[in-house]
């Protein structure tokens, strides 16, 4: 039977791409045995080309290593080319016990040896698992699935989730008609924008939610990154409001798929969540939920034929296809596990990690040449721009930027910013 099993990177030379410092503490933690070498952020193909490819070629059982799928066309090829094992890793479907992905170790991470599973352009590993998987000749494992569907409800547990009790003072309990639910998304985020075949807002689904069902009451609650100013959007919530009921405050989103009858999103996990409570659903992109005869689906996806049950599906996603870890100390754990410590640390609190972070490096003291410029006359902007950043961000960032100016603008995801700091600090 095909699964997806546990990647061993021990005494191999991994070299991972578009790791962010706080992802690298994280990952040489979860596997300690492995000789890590990271490649700039935002490398060129040429850049790979020129600095990149002899080093690996010439390694000793090299191992690629791609966030998402945050890296250059050029050592995707070279890894295929070559025969050299390439994985994308992305969070799993239990991340963390805060509302958003922020920099803490996940509960979950997948590995993929074709392509990120949100990516519906080509079959995925978990695409794969899903469409041969003898789900019927594995009772052991429905089992499980059954037991873990139960207690994922029961737990009230998410993707992203919140330490405490949650307030739920806002949430929208009156209901005198039929509720539809349009779960918002982070309109340029790659789930979105390799999950769907055609350009798709928010906005969008909310109207063909509203002209599908006249006469009910149309919730919308837009992405908390988007809400929050985290994550840039591409629609406006104001430009719809007057078709739907706006949900701003901070209520999870198992309370709100209580009180829901039906589902509407682009690729969103919230839609599976839906589905795990029996909510119809119906997807305007291609998730990996897609296209198994659980969903109403708006884009068309041969590749998949197979009828599915939720219990399978849940299985395959949730059991099969990712791993789990223990965020505090680094350990492999079991899903189960997983969703026991979710459970308690959401009520008790966490313990405080033993991944020791990656520390900033300290920018160089005063010098007549290098990096900061003639005379060293770039520390001079450290202190004005500092202040700037604290009112854009916060105070951890102007922190942070203060510790290595050059190498905060180098890993900010904004490529506007990243421009920026080039301008002002162009040499490395």
């Amino acid at each position: 039977m095909m699964t997806n099993d546990r990647p061993d990177f021990a005494g191999l030379t991994v070299f991972a791409f578009h790791f962010r410092r706080w992802k690298r503490a994280v990952l040489q933690a979860y596997f300690p045995q492995a000789r890590f070498v990271y490649p700039p952020l935002y490398l060129t193909d040429r850049a790979f080309a020129r600095d990149w490819a002899r080093a690996i070629g010439a390694s000793e059982k090299p191992v690629l290593l791609v966030w998402g799928r945050n890296a250059p066309a050029a050592a995707i090829a070279f890894a295929r080319e070559n025969s050299i094992p390439l994985h994308f890793i992305e969070d799993g479907f239990i991340r963390s016990l805060v509302p958003n992905a922020s920099h803490s170790a996940p509960f979950s991470l997948t590995f993929d040896s074709r392509t990120p599973y949100f990516d519906s352009r080509q079959a995925s590993d978990l695409e794969c698992l899903l469409g041969s998987y003898d789900f019927a000749g594995d009772p052991a494992l429905m089992d499980r699935s059954r037991e873990g569907i139960r207690s994922l409800l029961a737990s009230g547990l998410s993707k992203y989730n919140t330490a405490g009790t949650v307030d739920a003072a806002h949430e929208p309990k009156t209901k005198d008609r039929r509720r539809i639910l349009v779960i918002g998304q982070v309109e340029d985020d790659a789930s979105i924008t390799l999950g769907c075949d055609r350009p798709m807002t928010n906005n969008d689904v909310v109207r063909t939610a509203a002209a599908e069902n006249p006469g009910c009451e149309i919730l919308y609650k837009p992405h908390p990154d988007v809400l929050n100013g985290v994550r840039k959007r591409l629609s406006n919530p104001a430009e719809v409001a007057h078709l739907c009921r706006l949900v701003t405050a901070p209520v999870s989103l198992p309370e709100l798929l209580a009180g829901t009858d039906h589902v509407y999103t682009i690729t969103s996990l919230g839609g599976f969540e839906a589905l795990l409570r029996g909510i119809p659903v119906t997807v305007m992109g291609c998730p990996f939920y897609a296209g198994w005869g659980l969903t109403d689906d708006r884009q068309a996806n041969p590749r998949r034929g197979r009828k599915l049950s939720v219990e399978e599906l849940f299985a395959g996603a949730y059991l099969l296809y990712p791993h789990y870890f223990n965020p505090v100390t680094g350990a492999a754990i079991s899903f189960e596990e997983c969703l026991e410590l979710a459970a308690r640390w959401r009520k008790t609190g966490m313990p405080q990690s033993l991944i020791a972070p990656i520390p900033i490096p300290e920018k160089p003291g005063f010098r007549l040449s290098g990096p900061y410029g003639l005379l060293g006359w770039r520390h001079l902007l450290t202190e004005p721009l500092a202040r700037i950043i604290g009112r854009i961000g916060d105070k951890g960032d102007a922190d942070d930027f203060r510790k290595n100016p050059i190498l905060f603008f180098r890993e900010l995801s904004n490529p506007t910013f990243r421009k920026v700091g080039r301008v002002l600090y162009p040499f490395d």
